[in-house]
C-alpha cells in the first residue's frame, strides 16, 4: 500500500472531532497529525492530543511553520475563516479540503464529480444539505431538464453548533449555487429549518425538482428518472451508509399555476454512523464522510500519477 499522506484539521469542534475519528478509524489512506484550534481549553484539542496527533491552540499561522507540514488540510471552522486561511494553505502547498460554504475553491460531492479534483488544491464540501440533495438533483438532469430545484433541509436543532448558526446566509447560497452548478437545475431555493424537536429528529431533505410536462405521466421517461435516482442513492451510500430515500420518488402532473411544468419529489433521510456525534446528527456525519471519501480518492489518484 503506497505512503499515507498526512494531514491536519483546523477547527476542533464536534465536525472537527468526527472527521479525525472517521480517519483514524475508517481511512486507509490519510493520516491525521495535526489538530489545530484557537482556545486552549478546547475539549476537541485535549481529546487529539490523547489520540495521538500533535494539537495547538495557536491556529494556522503555527500550522503553516510546522515541519513536516501536512499534506491536505481539512477546514472545520467557519466560511469566514476559511476565506482568510484559504491563501495561507496555498502559500505553504497544503491542499485544503473545505468543510465551510465559504466556497473559495470549486464544489465537490463525492458521487457526482469526484475524479475532478486531480489538480485542484482547495475543494468546497458544498454543505450538509448540498452533499444530501445535490446529487440526487444531478441524477434527475442526467435524464431530463430540471427547470428549478427547490430543496428544504430539515435538522436537529441540537445538531446545529455555533458555525451552522453563523453560517446559515452562507450555507443558503452556497447550497443554491451548487444545486445549479453541480446539480444542473436552471434555477433554484433552498429553505433550512432548525427543528427543536425531542427526541431529536433525524436530517430530512425534500427536493423538488420541475420537470417537462412529458416527464408527469407515467412511462419509460419516468422510469428512466427513477432507475438515476436509485443508483445514485447506491453510489452516495458507499461513503453514507445512512443515506436513504423514505419513499418511491413522487411525481405530479403538469399544472398552469407551474408554468406548465410537470414535478418530481424526492425525500430522503439521512442517520449519522454516531462514530462521535449521535445518530441523529445525520447533516454533519454527511459532510464528514463525503471529505473521508474525497482525500482518500485524492490520495489514490496521487499514487497512480507517482
Amino acid at each position: 500500500m503506497a505512503k499515507k499522506l498526512t494531514a491536519a484539521i483546523v477547527g476542533p469542534g464536534n465536525i472537527g472531532t468526527d472527521l479525525l475519528i472517521k480517519l483514524l478509524n475508517n481511512s486507509q489512506h490519510i493520516e491525521p497529525i495535526y489538530m489545530v484550534g484557537v482556545d486552549p481549553t478546547s475539549d476537541g484539542l485535549k481529546r487529539a492530543d490523547k489520540l495521538g496527533l500533535t494539537a495547538s491552540a495557536e491556529g494556522v499561522d503555527w500550522l503553516v511553520k510546522q515541519d513536516p507540514k501536512p499534506d491536505l488540510v481539512f477546514e472545520a471552522t467557519s466560511a469566514g475563516a476559511h476565506a482568510a486561511n484559504a491563501p495561507k494553505y496555498r502559500e505553504a502547498g497544503i491542499r485544503a479540503i473545505d468543510l465551510t460554504p465559504a466556497a473559495v475553491g470549486p464544489y465537490l460531492c463525492p458521487s457526482v464529480n469526484l475524479d475532478s479534483l486531480a489538480t485542484v488544491d482547495n475543494v468546497n464540501m458544498i454543505t450538509c444539505g448540498g452533499q444530501a440533495t445535490t446529487p440526487i438533483v444531478n441524477a434527475v438532469s442526467s435524464v431530463v431538464d430540471v427547470e428549478y430545484a427547490e430543496v428544504v433541509s430539515s435538522i436537529a436543532s441540537k445538531s446545529a453548533g455555533p458555525g451552522t448558526r453563523a453560517n446559515i446566509d452562507e450555507f443558503i447560497e452556497t447550497t443554491q449555487n451548487a444545486l445549479k452548478q453541480l446539480g444542473g437545475a436552471k434555477d433554484s431555493k433552498v429553505v433550512l429549518v432548525l427543528n427543536p424537536v425531542e427526541p431529536p429528529m433525524l436530517m430530512r431533505n425534500t427536493v423538488y425538482c420541475s420537470l417537462p410536462a412529458e416527464a408527469g405521466q407515467p412511462g419509460e421517461l419516468q422510469d428512466a428518472i427513477k432507475d438515476a435516482i436509485a443508483k445514485r442513492v447506491e453510489e452516495v451510500q458507499a461513503y453514507v451508509p445512512g443515506y436513504h430515500l423514505t419513499a418511491e420518488p413522487q411525481f405530479d402532473e403538469a399544472r398552469d399555476d407551474w408554468n406548465g411544468w410537470a414535478r418530481v419529489t424526492i425525500l430522503i433521510q439521512v442517520r449519522g454512523a454516531a462514530d462521535y456525534l449521535p445518530d441523529y446528527a445525520g447533516n454533519l456525519d454527511i459532510i464528514t464522510s463525503a471529505a473521508v471519501a474525497t482525500a482518500d480518492r485524492y490520495a489514490e489518484l496521487l499514487a497512480v500519477n507517482a
